[in-house]
């Protein structure tokens, strides 16, 4: 029995939006991150992107449970002696919640150059408006 390898000609990509309005961002993030790698397609390939493209909508919206706002922090590191920058979710979500978002679902996806490629294919709003439009995306629910 041979394995069966995707070609990029087979690859059909899909464009899903998703409203994180109230939905708690680790569930969220998990669906996201599962539809960008290809994990609910049957030609799913653990070494290729056969993913598809995801909207996320009224990224400003989203929750977060226990005292996450106030005691999680999202780090990191310049390169320079002393460089540790901090910002606390609360601060985080008032001053740019598409980065929140973001950070938890690419968070979520291989850290190698197939995740950065996976991630490509993410895009967060603040609002419920968006620029795609003409692509015909499907509304996907997250429970």
């Amino acid at each position: 029995m041979k394995t069966y390898i995707p070609k990029k000609d087979d690859i059909q990509r899909k464009w899903y939006v998703v409203d994180a309005t109230d939905v708690v961002l680790g569930r969220l993030s998990t669906e996201v991150a599962s539809i960008l790698r290809g994990k609910n397609k049957p030609m799913f390939t653990p070494n290729a992107d056969v993913g598809d493209y995801v909207i996320v909508i009224n990224a400003e919206k989203v929750k977060l449970t226990g005292k996450k706002l106030e005691q999680k922090e999202l780090r990191h590191y310049t390169g320079y002696a002393g460089g540790l920058k901090s910002i606390t979710y609360k601060d985080l979500m008032n001053k740019d919640p598409e980065r929140a978002v973001t950070h938890a679902i690419v968070g979520m996806l291989p850290h190698n150059s197939l995740g950065r490629q996976m991630a490509k294919k993410l895009r967060v709003y603040r609002g419920a408006d968006h620029d795609h439009i003409a692509q015909n995306p499907e509304v996907l629910e997250i429970k």
